[in-house]
């Protein structure tokens, strides 16, 4: 009897232990029941692989996302569900990967005891074409004290996503993948509890198209959506090459581009004959349009349009008027935004006037004359005996004729292209929550390379060499307490790093300087010293960066009006000129 009684309280109080935890790690989302796994090491509950939405599979294509069925089977959510399809832009090679149209998913990293923590909604980037939610979080929230819930989401991508045209939008929806993205941020709403996380506290965070889709939905629906979804957003480098009109003459014509690669007619009526095609027939149509643009290289398809519903106008208006979703943003935007993107073969100003008319069809000569009036030349021909170097914002030279990748005509085009379709976006965003209600901060990361998205490994890791753990948590803690305190700033201790000559020096990231429209300040977010080491890009252009041993925080506060020899005026130009563009 005593041997009994003994087993009954044994096995009760194992019970207790290891019952209670398996409630903690499996949450009921009331269509599906989902078990996490815990990280012992990094001490987080992790959920890969929730569903999120319904299969937009055969009659749910190009439509609004719906509700999953109900499955009441437990899924142990340890890996990740399977990526969209992948569109790839008009890069030579460019590769075919096969994806799952059933992509809807998304995952939780969750601190093992959290309750009430912000949260953020991570969106990802790749031109809205490729990509998806496998970024591991769990660095970033170690880094911040444990202290927030981080979401990865998936959403539709190349033609799957953006498909566009009159007929998708009597048929279906336009800018699906959007749709996709604010489907998400509802489930956060209605979950995000279960896993500790206050869904009054949410972010929305991403990088190039994710950075560009949170400034989507900052201006979605003329800002009337105030802050149900989320409170603030983090944009880096916004990516902005055009937003045409969704029935324009460019993604009617992809559309049917579309329709004839996956065997549909070429015209009229196409919608019925796509709905009837299988999975892989469309996936090769909508990577092979994509990859196979008239316009240069390093520009996708598939990427949203102006859509009347949800997108109501063109970013560089709608920001303007400064009727935005949210209460406050973080932008950022990289020294070397648009060397990937151009063709690096622009010797000559007639090159350059080549790639101008064909990247940006819509301007005219007298808008074409402007813009190279706008970007002065201080030399020639491109001369490969020309110095490169990274320029320190100031001057004399510029990143309109200068950087380590181009000089004289390359270089301006690099800029044109980066200042077009990425910084003075991120530029008008920061404007767009100036009003009396809202805040904005700015940075621009300048790490030698900074070329477009070379910024994500920093902050959500892993680091790249030229990268040192200092800079690393510096720039983790500035997003962290920019999503848990609504503020940026960092201690100066962590803005210098401790290696520094005088770690409790005054930086300017400790009181993080709000963007105005009479003081436009941003803060610099750069590093000093190192061991220099040769890197080739992908062009084959080989670039200096440091690593360590010597690696210093170099933070500073900057004019970001005057920063690059007077960017915020060609900023204000671009807005001038987006009508033609459109932006």
């Amino acid at each position: 009897m005593i041997l009994q009684q003994f087993l009954f309280v044994t096995t009760s109080l194992f019970c207790f232990f290891i019952c209670t935890y398996a409630q903690r790690l499996t949450v009921d989302v009331g269509y599906g029941v989902y078990t996490g796994v815990t990280n012992s090491t990094t001490g987080l509950n992790i959920w890969k692989g929730i569903r999120y939405a319904a299969p937009p599979t055969g009659a749910l294509r190009w439509q609004a996302p719906q509700a999953p069925t109900t499955n009441r089977t437990i899924v142990i959510a340890s890996t990740f569900g399977p990526a969209c399809p992948q569109s790839f832009s008009q890069f030579q090679g460019a590769p075919f990967w096969i994806g799952n149209e059933d992509c809807l998913f998304l995952n939780v990293y969750a601190p093992s005891n959290g309750s009430k923590l912000p949260v953020l909604a991570s969106i990802h980037g790749g031109g809205y074409g490729q990509g998806d939610a496998s970024q591991d979080m769990s660095s970033f929230i170690n880094t911040n004290d444990n202290g927030l819930v981080a979401v990865t989401i998936q959403y539709r991508l190349g033609a799957f996503g953006f498909l566009s045209s009159a007929e998708i939008k009597a048929r279906g929806v336009l800018n699906a993948g959007l749709l996709d993205q604010n489907f998400a941020f509802q489930w956060i709403q209605k979950n995000i509890a279960q896993f500790g996380g206050d869904q009054n506290r949410v972010t929305i965070a991403g990088e190039s198209a994710g950075g560009a889709s949170a400034m989507l939905h900052a201006i979605a629906q003329d800002g009337s959506l105030g802050t149900n979804l989320f409170k603030n957003i983090i944009s880096a480098s916004p990516f902005l090459p055009s937003q045409p009109n969704f029935s324009d003459p460019i993604p009617t014509q992809h559309y049917y581009d579309f329709s004839k690669s996956a065997g549909c007619p070429s015209s009229g009526t196409v919608f019925d004959c796509l709905i009837t095609k299988d999975s892989l027939t469309l996936q090769y149509a909508s990577n092979l349009v994509s990859t196979n643009l008239p316009t240069p290289h390093g520009n996708w398809a598939f990427i949203p349009v102006t859509d009347g519903t949800y997108v109501t106008g063109l970013p560089s208006v709608q920001l303007n008027q400064r009727r935005v979703n949210g209460l406050r943003a973080l932008v950022g935007n990289n020294a070397n935004e648009g060397s990937l993107v151009v063709p690096a073969t622009i010797i000559t100003e007639n090159d350059l006037i080549t790639w101008i008319k064909s990247n940006f069809a819509n301007l005219s000569t007298t808008n074409i004359t402007a813009l190279l009036a706008a970007y002065p030349s201080t030399s020639g021909p491109v001369n490969s005996a020309d110095p490169k170097y990274e320029t320190n914002g100031y001057g004399p030279g510029t990143a309109v004729n200068i950087s380590q990748v181009g000089t004289g005509q390359q270089q301006r085009a690099y800029d044109m292209y980066a200042e077009a379709a990425a910084v003075c976006p991120s530029y008008w965003l920061s404007t767009a929550f100036t009003s009396s209600n809202k805040t904005a901060y700015h940075y621009q990361y300048s790490v030698p390379f900074a070329v477009h998205g070379s910024d994500v490994s920093a902050y959500y890791g892993p680091p790249t060499d030229n990268q040192g753990p200092e800079f690393v948590t510096a720039f983790q803690k500035i997003y962290g307490n920019f999503i848990t305190k609504d503020d940026p700033s960092i201690p100066n201790e962590i803005a210098n790093g401790p290696s520094s000559a005088d770690p409790s020096a005054i930086n300017a990231a400790s009181k993080w300087p709000k963007w105005t429209d009479q003081n436009p300040q941003q803060l610099n977010l750069n590093e000093t010293g190192g061991t220099a080491y040769t890197v080739v890009t992908a062009q084959g252009i080989p670039v200096t960066q440091f690593k360590e041993p010597g690696l210093r925080n170099s933070i500073t506060v900057a004019d970001a009006s005057t920063w690059e020899g007077g960017r915020g005026e060609r900023c204000e130009f671009w807005r001038r000129l987006s009508p033609f563009v459109p932006q």
